[in-house]
């Protein structure tokens, strides 16, 4: 009977073991499945923080965290949509050496871990995006704030979305564009010149016949002579206002808020009632083209109570004075000058004075993803002259309405700041999102150019991609 009871104690603990160890395999076994499944999802990470010194960019590629790259443990990778790109790195005069800045030793570009060239003010400033931009850029090889950046540069342009051109277009023109004595051309137009020639001797250029090229024109009449021969890249405009659609349009091209000139409005108080003027503005009266209504709606507005409508300019206290009346102000004028835009729209922005616009042709930056309606009051240019029409929309608009307007801008009013170094959000990253937004059609662009690269026809195989302008062209 010992023997027998022995037995069955020794059979149940070899059962009992087995069932132990079963259990612990399978255990192993479930846990090891969903460890697999979540890395592979990309839910499970272990992100190293890189030092300071692993963040620049090099020829080869990103070190760990630029570029939007997160190392997580076993090696896993998830790339963020960062924009890469390439930037010429064009003699100074085309860039930083119109602003005084002189190189020091072979690089074209300021060390601007130790001086930052400054940009002049007054009026240069509406049209001073290609400062930002180039600037952003440059930093982006010492940022290691990589979680918010947009844009990096990259040094093989092979690996680049973009290509961009650091050409200060804009401040070439306003201080370059007359003539001296004894000038057969002026010397903006003769860099406009060089840079075709430039463009065009570049393998990158060649390779996509400029489709994937970035060129800064804000100011309406800046690359006046150059557009026409550049015409497939993607510029950066203020307004379509002076180019042929066939030059520049919506589709192909992008646009990038004025700079505003008068200061912002911190610490904004002030209520429906406590703001005095009901519409403001100021500014030059008497314009061509477009312009001519400004004079019209002078003409209905000047004796309208509690109507703030001068002649002005940034001359003589000008922007202080503006300052003032506009943060003063419920409501503020945006109408069309010369062309369908003006920097005065985000100056209203900046002062929380919510815009009136009245410019039938005008294109708004970042409209894809900014409900302009939420904080703005749009008059078509017809409904606008007729008589009593316009103010009566405006003294139509009470107090709860125009108070959510009022927030509204405030809460938008961080696009439209242009900032060094970059913030999440601000004028400088909200370009570069817009800029990546149309890779991809610029990439179709490319793909069909090549369709028939391998035809033996000469006619057809040629090595630019060839675009071809539509008859309406000239």
């Amino acid at each position: 009977m010992a023997e027998r009871s022995s037995s069955s104690t020794l059979g149940i603990f070899h059962c009992r073991n087995r069932l132990f160890c079963w259990f612990v395999v399978t255990s192993v076994v479930f846990l090891l499945s969903w460890f697999f499944v979540l890395r592979s999802t990309g839910r499970l990470h272990l992100v190293f923080m890189p030092n300071l010194s692993n963040h620049i960019v090099s020829n080869t590629g990103f070190s760990n965290g630029i570029g939007g790259i997160e190392v997580g443990e076993c090696g896993a990778r998830r790339r963020k949509q960062v924009l890469k790109v390439f930037m010429y790195d064009l003699p100074p005069e085309f860039h930083f050496g119109i602003l005084g800045w002189k190189p020091e030793g072979s690089s074209v570009w300021p060390d601007i871990r130790k001086n930052v060239p400054s940009y002049p003010g007054g009026l240069n400033l509406q049209h001073s995006i290609e400062y930002w931009l180039t600037l952003d850029l440059l930093f982006s090889e010492y940022s290691w704030t990589t979680s918010s950046r947009v844009a990096v540069r990259v040094h093989n342009s092979s690996e680049a979305d973009v290509i961009f051109v650091p050409f200060f277009s804009s401040l070439s023109y306003n201080r370059f564009s007359r003539l001296r004595k004894q000038e057969r051309s002026s010397r903006d137009k003769v860099k406009q010149d060089e840079l075709v020639k430039y463009l065009e001797g570049q393998e990158e250029w060649k390779r996509s016949g400029g489709v994937d090229h970035i060129v800064m024109a804000h100011h309406p009449n800046s690359l006046l002579y150059a557009r026409n021969q550049l015409w497939p890249a993607m510029f950066i405009l203020s307004d379509f206002g002076r180019y042929p659609p066939n030059v520049a349009n919506v589709h192909k091209d992008i646009i990038a808020p004025y700079q505003h000139v008068i200061k912002s409005f911190d610490n904004d108080t002030s209520t429906f009632y406590n703001r005095p003027i009901l519409l403001y503005f100021q500014g030059a009266i008497y314009r061509k083209d477009g312009g001519v209504i400004r004079q019209e709606l002078y003409y209905i507005l000047k004796d309208e109570k509690d109507v703030h409508f001068t002649f002005g300019s940034i001359q003589h206290g000008g922007v202080s004075n503006a300052t003032h009346g506009m943060h003063s102000s419920k409501f503020c004028l945006n109408i069309a000058g010369d062309t369908p835009s003006s920097n005065r729209l985000f100056d209203a922005i900046a002062s929380h004075c919510v815009p009136v616009i009245i410019s039938d042709e005008i294109e708004l930056p970042f409209e894809d993803v900014i409900d302009y309606s939420a904080f703005c009051i749009f008059i078509r240019i017809s409904d606008a002259l007729k008589e009593k029409y316009l103010i009566n929309i405006i003294r139509g608009i009470g107090r709860e309405e125009w108070t959510q307007m009022w927030n509204k801008l405030q809460e938008v009013e961080k696009y439209f700041e242009f900032r060094y170094p970059s913030r999440d959000d601000d004028a400088v990253q909200m370009i570069w999102q817009t800029i990546a937004h149309k890779v991809s059609s610029v990439k179709l662009k490319l793909h069909r150019s090549k369709r028939y690269s391998h035809s033996t026809d000469d006619s057809v195989h040629r090595t630019t991609p060839q675009f071809t302008v539509p008859h309406n062209f000239w």
